[in-house]
């Protein structure tokens, strides 16, 4: 037997280490591994395709998508394309969401859970959450039920989250996603639930490769936890691997600020993230805050030469 094949046979995934690769941020193994896997079977053909074409969307190389699905791929890739297409022309954002909801309202799509993912991507990063969870709740995939986590912890329901996690334990208990899933609450619920988030992130780290994406988990812990010097060492790991991460930079800045760095310090993390992310919802209300302490200061210095 072939190797898919065999891997079938025995029941074994032949997509975990593409999954796996994806799920914790090694977005170039994903993509290697995927362009390597030959599937068993038309179906996981086209889930590995979804990984590569996910990762690639991960890495900002919206360009490939756009160029390389077309009308005639499969429909889970052309609900990646639409995700593209948001991200890369903000102009035309209005009218991708417009054409999105008239798929989802003829419900064509309803057993297509790459596009319920893909359009309650579109909805929580519009934060528009009540429509990502009414299409979260479409699906029975353990993707929808982690994306459903984050809109849950995104909206300060932690008791939420925590009964989308019990339901993907009953799904897969050890699914990386599930883990990491699991990790994102306890990050969330903050106190003794730290530790363990911390360790879900590390094991992950031991398993696999400490990514940018388990570093800033084991940084956030940290930090929360007051542990400075620790989280500021993890972080430079990160910004080893990426020196442009958002998180990485944000996370950066806050620690600056604990430790006593000057505030040029400071500023240089956030003019790297202004940079290479101006479209970043922390940049957004960074920005908003500086206009309003000029617009204050010139008050101020107005009312006082008065």
């Amino acid at each position: 037997l072939a190797l898919p094949a065999k891997m079938a046979a025995e029941g074994i995934d032949e997509l975990f280490e593409v999954k796996t690769a994806f799920h914790i941020g090694n977005y170039q193994k994903c993509i290697k591994e995927a362009q390597a896997l030959s599937a068993s079977r038309a179906d996981l053909a086209v889930e590995k395709d979804v990984y590569m074409y996910r990762a690639y969307l991960a890495q900002k190389k919206y360009g490939v998508i756009l160029d390389e699905v077309s009308a005639n791929s499969p429909s889970e890739l052309q609900a990646i394309r639409i995700l593209a297409d948001y991200l890369q022309n903000r102009a035309k954002r209005e009218k991708i969401i417009g054409d999105m909801e008239k798929k989802l309202n003829s419900g064509i799509d309803a057993n297509n859970s790459t596009f319920l993912l893909m359009a309650a991507t579109v909805y929580y990063r519009e934060e528009n959450f009540e429509s990502a969870l009414r299409c979260l709740h479409q699906s029975d995939s353990l993707e929808c039920a982690a994306l459903a986590v984050q809109v849950y912890l995104q909206i300060s329901r932690l008791d939420l989250a925590k009964k989308e996690i019990k339901r993907m334990q009953e799904m897969d208990e050890d699914a990386t996603l599930t883990q990491l899933a699991l990790a994102w609450t306890n990050l969330a619920n903050g106190g003794d639930k730290l530790q363990d988030a911390f360790y879900i992130f590390q094991e992950l780290s031991d398993k696999n490769v400490p990514t940018v994406v388990l570093l800033n988990g084991q940084a956030s812990c940290y930090i929360q936890q007051g542990k400075y010097d620790d989280a500021e060492g993890v972080l430079q790991e990160a910004l080893d691997k990426d020196s442009s991460n958002p998180e990485a930079l944000i996370n950066m800045a806050v620690v600056a600020q604990h430790v006593g760095k000057g505030p040029e310090v400071i500023q240089r993390y956030l003019s790297q993230l202004k940079d290479a992310h101006h479209g970043h919802k922390f940049v957004a209300q960074l920005t908003e805050k500086e206009r309003d302490l000029e617009r204050i200061a010139t008050q101020f210095s107005a009312s006082a030469s008065d």
